[in-house]
């Protein structure tokens, strides 16, 4: 949560590295991966699929 400014607003498994990457959580990566695959983020060996499509910088 140290990264994310807004976590009432953007929830924390949304947060991810500015190269794609899922990047950590709390929780484990794996449930971090199907949190982003249950709204649509599809990943590959931890890279979010088409991420410089779907990105949102802030």
């Amino acid at each position: 949560m140290k990264n994310n400014p807004f976590p009432v607003i953007i929830p924390c498994h949304r947060v991810v590295r500015s190269d794609g990457d899922v990047g950590g959580y709390a929780f484990g990566i794996d449930i971090k991966k199907n949190l982003l695959l249950n709204e649509g983020i599809k990943t590959d060996k931890n890279k979010i699929i088409n991420f410089e499509k779907i990105k949102f910088k802030f």
